[in-house]
């Protein structure tokens, strides 16, 4: 009894003891050193500032995830590589916070940087923002790859985020270069057990992720 009443008050956001769910890590703890930058904790994102529940630059992710994402990090190390996270557990708050911000059409504040093609009032339809998320279970990352000897990201053919076809896997539009730098971490990441979203080249999900159905509304704190 006592797990479900906590269970449902993490769920809501309202049960905060410094603690996490059973079974979500702070990612750190399992790859020390993790270059970690999410973009929904500062304003360099499509919304222009901070994000309801982003409250420290800190990832979290469940534990299998955390797992499987250092096997990655280390394989890549092994070739001069490292990873780069630009998000991971997003609490549902966040999802509302965006959805706060789709209905409000005069706020286009980082339109020509984001979402240049497309008219606010579409970006649900479109569905490159959604009421629910993948990423509140825990299982979800945002990526990309960066050279360690000049700790400057490889070029994916359009930044993090960017909603438009320029950011499909299968678009054409890009360099040899892009193409198999996008490859590269459509490989890296599936050895290691992630599947990709086809419209995101940075965004993978665990296959077997441990609460497929469960979207959880803790802080990031």
């Amino acid at each position: 009894m006592k797990k479900t009443v906590i269970l449902f008050l993490f769920l809501h956001g309202l049960y905060s003891f410094g603690q996490l769910p059973e079974g979500f890590v702070y990612v750190n703890n399992i790859i020390p050193n993790l270059d970690v930058e999410l973009r929904y904790y500062s304003q360099n994102n499509f919304v222009g500032k901070p994000i309801e529940g982003y409250n420290a630059n800190r990832l979290i992710l469940t534990k299998q995830t955390a797992e499987a994402l250092k096997l990655v990090n280390e394989y890549l190390k092994s070739k001069g590589l490292y990873l780069k996270i630009y998000d991971g557990y997003r609490p549902q708050s966040a999802v509302n916070h965006f959805i706060r911000w789709s209905n409000n059409l005069n706020d286009t504040i980082n339109k020509l940087v984001f979402y240049p093609d497309f008219k606010k009032k579409n970006l649900f339809k479109e569905e490159y923002i959604a009421a629910r998320s993948g990423h509140s279970k825990g299982s979800t990352v945002d990526l990309t790859i960066v050279i360690a000897d000049t700790q400057k990201p490889l070029d994916m053919g359009s930044i993090y985020d960017f909603f438009g076809v320029q950011s499909w896997i299968n678009y054409n539009g890009i360099t040899d270069e892009q193409k198999a730098n996008r490859q590269l971490l459509q490989e890296v990441m599936v050895k290691f057990g992630f599947k990709n979203y086809p419209r995101e080249w940075w965004h993978f999900t665990l296959k077997d992720e441990p609460f497929p159905n469960t979207y959880f509304n803790f802080p990031i704190e």
